[in-house]
């Protein structure tokens, strides 16, 4: 009886020997498991406190957007929704040719504060595409923001020392600032945005050479284009902003938003009042639509030096028609594009 009854005791031990290794292994691996989790929550980043969502049952007409010319565009209509809030803040359309990247071609804003993009009025670029071909040899050298440069090579093949989507400046309201890292993670993804190095390195240059005086910054444009024979400069008056966000320690630019009620002579009077009470330098407009305008201003003497500030129509300032460093060749609606002179012709 006494070996009987070892016998099972024996058994029992040999069985919780191999259990308790396995019991190890799952402990570990769940472990790592659980571990490698919270890695993931710890270094994913967060979602956007917004979302691109595509309106599949809305068709875009080419006509509505000035793009009859282009009929080969596929047109696709997005809104962009912000949780908590009911109605979009805004809505963007996208054009695509063929197989290639999206391009943000319109940008309709909800609100009264800029975000992500500025809003224009349709027809402003396909007007400068037509400038662009008729006044701009097949090899010249663009220089101009990249959201620009993006709309001006889907509508004219033409290259531009930023054609990528950059992102730059990120803009966001303020309370989202500790979340940018996730916004621009969401924006990469949903445009497709793969940027080298090399050529944010040139936009930064770029902004640079803007926010310098006009002599200095001219010099720098030059060198950027290797001082080619054909070099033209497209700004629009929405880069302002764009500018003061990137430059900020020496650009500074406030906007803000007035509806049209047809008394320009009051507006006037109330833009020298606001002029006076914030101490800001000058101001220009922009026309949103029959129904508004924005107006930028400068906030300094510091910002109304600079290249940028020569390059549009400022209040009490040098006209651009009257500066002599680069040459206007075209005006429409908030573009401007300039032609740098050669240096042969310089000389």
């Amino acid at each position: 009886m006494s070996s009987t009854g070892a016998t099972p005791r024996t058994t029992n031990v040999a069985g919780g020997n191999k259990l308790l290794p396995s019991l190890g292994i799952l402990l570990v691996t769940g472990g790592l498991v659980l571990l490698g989790w919270f890695a993931y929550l710890w270094f994913a980043p967060a979602p956007a406190p917004y979302q691109y969502q595509l309106l599949e049952s809305e068709t875009v007409d080419h006509a509505e957007l000035g793009l009859d010319a282009w009929p080969e565009l596929t047109l696709s209509k997005y809104q962009i929704k912000v949780a908590d809030i009911d109605k979009p803040v805004a809505h963007a359309i996208l054009a695509r040719r063929g197989d290639e990247l999206p391009v943000l071609i319109n940008w309709e804003s909800h609100t009264t504060e800029l975000f992500l993009a500025t809003d224009r009025k349709p027809e402003e670029i396909t007007g400068l595409a037509d400038a662009i071909n008729k006044h701009a040899a097949p090899g010249a050298q663009i220089l101009t923001w990249w959201d620009t440069a993006q709309q001006l090579k889907l509508l004219t093949g033409r290259d531009s020392l930023f054609n990528g989507h950059l992102n730059e400046p990120l803009i966001i309201p303020d309370q989202w600032q500790d979340q940018s890292e996730a916004i621009r993670a969401y924006e990469n993804r949903f445009w497709q945005a793969k940027v080298s190095q090399q050529q944010r390195d040139q936009f930064q240059r770029f902004s640079e050479a803007l926010v310098s005086s006009p002599e200095e910054g001219l010099a720098m444009l030059r060198q950027m284009t290797d001082n080619a024979d054909e070099v033209y400069v497209i700004v629009h008056v929405t880069d302002l902003y764009k500018l003061g966000l990137m430059q900020a320690d020496k650009f500074g630019v406030t906007y803000q938003n007035f509806p049209m009620t047809g008394n320009m002579h009051g507006l006037i009077n109330h833009m020298k009042v606001l002029l006076n009470q914030n101490e800001f330098d000058t101001y220009t407009l922009q026309s949103l639509s029959d129904q508004a305008i924005r107006v930028f201003f400068l906030n300094d003497a510091q910002s109304s030096e600079t290249l940028m500030a020569q390059l549009f129509p400022f209040v009490e300032k040098t006209a651009p028609t009257e500066f002599e460093l680069m040459q206007l060749i075209y005006q429409h609606g908030g573009y401007w594009i300039y032609q740098i002179p050669s240096q042969a012709a310089k000389e």
